[in-house]
């Protein structure tokens, strides 16, 4: 095993080049690229005590719907100590994850590589909270509920938060919760009816657990509910995957704002598909349930639909599901259970309310220009950054692990005033760049 990372001296003085703020994989990539960078002094806090990254979905046999390589450093600087390799080489066991043959990364693996990254990098500190950033004219005033700082730059990454639709609002808790505390507040199903509803990944992943449990604990009835015409895979090909390179978010990024809600919305399955694997997992499993263990009520699959609507019975749950082509199609689903696997939306950074009205914005989104860093009221070179919050800006891989490196080099780029060489352009020209080239010199 290496030898543990060399603990970096703390500086003495209370400013910072780059203070981060949330400790969720989009900062913990900037932490490790900066982590040898001497000359831009930083520090990462999270208000959890420890590390976490959907650790109340963490269903045994999950997988991740991306490639190893996209982990926190290697598209951007291969030979980074924070990589998923040196993870598993660190841990003694990388001959052994080279022999499972896995299809997929285990997700609790990388959840797991995660918290490794965290623990080993001496500028991340958990159980902190920064309740308000200011600004006083030469730097930002990061107050926390231990400390004040100052720092040049202020880098937020604090992740998502759970939604649910109105159905659901005020109705959360107990029999009725997000799919975020399925494993954390796992219920005794064993006997009762219980309604799945989101037609994503996470959805699939509950359906399938529940109805693949033991007989002595397998629910008496497992409805899953989506508002999709079917239960899509995730298209993961080749030419598809083009909109998973930098070159392509910059191209979106450059696009008109309708232009973009428009991509986004008919590309939404290149990011929140289901695995071509867990949907053959469930399809194999729904035929042994009916008709090799004839359990013909055990499940029902409603597609097509959406939930308009939650009552709370004398002691069950009374959802109203109106079919989507078919407006008069209404049906009642009596629930003891209902889990939500409908999604997350950007988390609220109320610390910045000091500078909102300095802040640019877009829609629901803060206005960033194309280094991720918040258009302001402000000096240039004093900026606020935001990783995974302007997917109505940057498309759709800006939530997901795809270019986590790449938008941690870019913002690294910026604190150090140097340009990194990108990879070669993708196969796809997005912009008729070769075309007008070609036509430029006939």
């Amino acid at each position: 095993m290496t030898a543990p990372l060399p603990r970096q001296r703390r500086h003495e003085t209370a400013h910072y080049r780059c203070l981060g703020v949330g400790v969720g994989p989009a900062n913990l990539s900037l932490a490790a690229l900066l982590h040898d960078k001497n000359e831009v002094s930083n520090l990462f806090l999270d208000r959890e005590e420890r590390f976490g990254w959907h650790d109340g979905q963490q269903i045994p046999g999950a997988t991740l719907q991306v490639s190893l390589l996209k982990d926190l450093v290697t598209l951007s600087e291969p030979t980074n100590r924070f990589s998923f390799l040196s993870y598993l080489h660190d841990q003694g066991r990388i001959y052994h994850f080279i022999n499972a043959q896995f299809d997929a990364v285990p997700r609790q693996e990388f959840r797991n590589y995660l918290e490794w990254a965290s623990k080993t990098n001496t500028n991340v500190r958990f159980g902190e909270e920064v309740q308000e950033v200011d600004f006083d004219g030469t730097s930002f005033v990061v107050r926390t509920n231990k400390r004040t700082a100052t720092a040049d730059n202020v880098v937020v990454g604090i992740g998502t938060r759970p939604w649910v639709p109105e159905p659901a609002r005020g109705k959360l808790g107990g029999s009725q919760f997000h799919v975020s505390d399925f494993v954390s507040r796992d219920r005794d199903f064993a006997g009762k009816r219980v309604a799945v509803v989101g037609g994503g990944q996470s959805g699939a992943e509950v359906f399938l657990d529940l109805i693949s449990r033991p007989i002595e604990q397998l629910p008496r009835r497992v409805i899953w509910i989506s508002r999709r015409h079917n239960y899509f895979p995730i298209d993961d090909t080749p030419f598809t995957n083009e909109y998973f390179v930098p070159s392509y978010s910059d191209y979106f990024f450059d696009l008109d704002r309708p232009a973009r809600v428009a991509l986004n919305a008919q590309n939404v399955l290149t990011s929140d598909g289901i695995s071509e694997s867990t949907l053959r997992e469930i399809y194999q499993r729904c035929y042994a349930r009916r008709f090799v263990d004839g359990a013909d009520d055990l499940f029902a699959l409603l597609p097509n639909r959406t939930v308009t609507g939650v009552r709370a019975g004398h002691d069950a749950w009374d959802l109203t599901v109106a079919g989507n082509d078919d407006p008069g199609l209404i049906e009642h689903v009596e629930s003891d259970f209902v889990v939500w696997a409908t999604g997350y939306r950007p988390a609220t950074a109320d610390f910045l309310s000091p500078l909102e009205a300095k802040l640019a914005r877009e829609g629901e989104e803060y206005n960033v220009d194309k280094d991720f860093a918040i258009r302001w009221d402000g000096p240039r070179d004093r900026c606020v950054f935001l990783q995974n919050g302007v997917r109505d800006q940057r498309g759709l891989a800006d939530p997901n692990l795809s270019l986590v490196a790449w938008r941690s080099q870019r913002i690294m780029d910026r604190l150090l005033g140097v340009h990194s060489n990108e990879q070669l352009e993708p196969f796809i020209d997005w912009a008729g760049k070769h075309t007008t080239e070609l036509l430029d010199r006939t």
